[in-house]
This record gives C-alpha cells, sequence and structure tokens, in this order.
C-alpha cells in the first residue's frame, strides 16, 4: 500500500516518541492584559507542532494531503500519511483548514497538536496540479495520552477544565491538573463567558480564550 510522506521542522514535539506530545507556542496565544477588577486578565500560550510538508510522490489516499479522517505517522524531521489501520498509524486529522492558523477557523476543542502546512510546489502532487497549497491540520492522537483534554496540559487551545501556571509577563502556560507537568498547576479554568463580569465568585483570573465565549474564569488551587 502506498504512502505519501512529507519532510519539515517539527517545532515542539514533546516526547512524541514515547506518545507525550507537546510544542511549539500557539499563534493564537495572546499577550496579557493586567486588569484589577476582580483579578488579572491575561492571555494563554497554547501548545501545536509545526511541520512543513512536501509530498515526495502521488497519493493514493485522495485529492487533499492529510484531509479530515486521514491518519499520520511521526518522526523528528518527517511525518508521513498512512493508513489509519496501519501500525505506523498514530494521529488522526479532526479538521483541516487552508491558509493560516491565525486567520482560519479554529481547530476542535479538543485537538491534541496542530500541523502547519507550507505551501509547496513540486514537479508532482496529492492531485497532480502541481500545487500543495497552504494549511493546518487539527490533529487527534489515535491513543492516549490527549493532551488537548480538558486538564491534559496542552493542545493548542486552553479550554474549560484546563489548568495554568503563571509565566511572567502576564501570560499563562498550560499544565497537567494532575501535576504531572514540568510546572505545578496554579489555576483551574471552571467556566468560560463573553463578558468577565459573567464570571461566578471567586473567581481570580481572567484567562483569554478565543471564540464567542472569549473569557475563562479561572479559580486559585
Amino acid at each position: 500500500m502506498r504512502e505519501r510522506s512529507g519532510v519539515g521542522v517539527v517545532c515542539g514535539l514533546l516526547a512524541l516518541l514515547g506518545g507525550l506530545l507537546t510544542g511549539c507556542q500557539s499563534p493564537s496565544g495572546g499577550m496579557a492584559e493586567d486588569g484589577r477588577l476582580g483579578g488579572r486578565t491575561t492571555g494563554s500560550t497554547g501548545q501545536t507542532s509545526t511541520v512543513s510538508p512536501v509530498p515526495t510522490r502521488p497519493s493514493g489516499y485522495g485529492a487533499v494531503f492529510l484531509a479530515a479522517g486521514e491518519c499520520s505517522s511521526f518522526g523528528t524531521t518527517s511525518f508521513t500519511e498512512v493508513p489509519c489501520t496501519g501500525e505506523r498509524a498514530a494521529a488522526r486529522v479532526a479538521a483541516r483548514h487552508d491558509g493560516t492558523v491565525r486567520d482560519g477557523p479554529r481547530c476542535p476543542s479538543t485537538t491534541d497538536f496542530v500541523l502547519h502546512i507550507s505551501e509547496q510546489r513540486p514537479a508532482s502532487d496529492e492531485d497532480g496540479d502541481g500545487t500543495v497549497p497552504q494549511g493546518y491540520a487539527c490533529m487527534r492522537n489515535l491513543q492516549p495520552p490527549h493532551p488537548g483534554d480538558p486538564g491534559g496540559g496542552g493542545g493548542p487551545r486552553t479550554i474549560v477544565g484546563d489548568c495554568v501556571h503563571d509565566s511572567g509577563d502576564g501570560q499563562v502556560r498550560e499544565t497537567a491538573c494532575d501535576g504531572t507537568g514540568r510546572r505545578k498547576p496554579q489555576y483551574k479554568v471552571i467556566r468560560a463567558v463573553t463578558d468577565r463580569t459573567d464570571c461566578p465568585s471567586p473567581t481570580t483570573l481572567y484567562v483569554r480564550l478565543g471564540g464567542v465565549r472569549p473569557v475563562g474564569c479561572a479559580r486559585t488551587l
């Protein structure tokens, strides 16, 4: 069975060799805004993995490289699109979009990591038109751990149930709620609301989440 492969630079793969994936700072992670109306407002930093793929031969898996529902293996300098039933399959594409993460649709809330696909014009590509458009794939590990789950300590998005620690300079970073991460959790996001006045008491930290409910209400642990 044919496989599609790509080469690129992986940014921030955290022990995916053992199943744990972390990554570089999410492009959507905002800088903090210090406010004093019942607590601090701070940006959150999620985690993504970045790969710039160049397919090396025509695909047998469809018209789009790493389309939704397809699977990939992992490596430190390359990755390969593989059958989801194969032993090399490690993660499945939950959603696939053209363009950039900053300008495109948000990944599903429990995405474990994101693959960023650079635009390429190879001699041969997946659909034969000579172009692999820029895009990104929202990935979900086939097996635990799932850093994108609430409290998992990773993923490109901060969601309700996640824990964070103060990283300084008015920012927070995700860390595992069970204390197994490199830093102990200091706050837990207990609710997402449209305005911080809707946060319950006691809320000690406001975390910028983005989306339709952009304010995360966090309490001290």
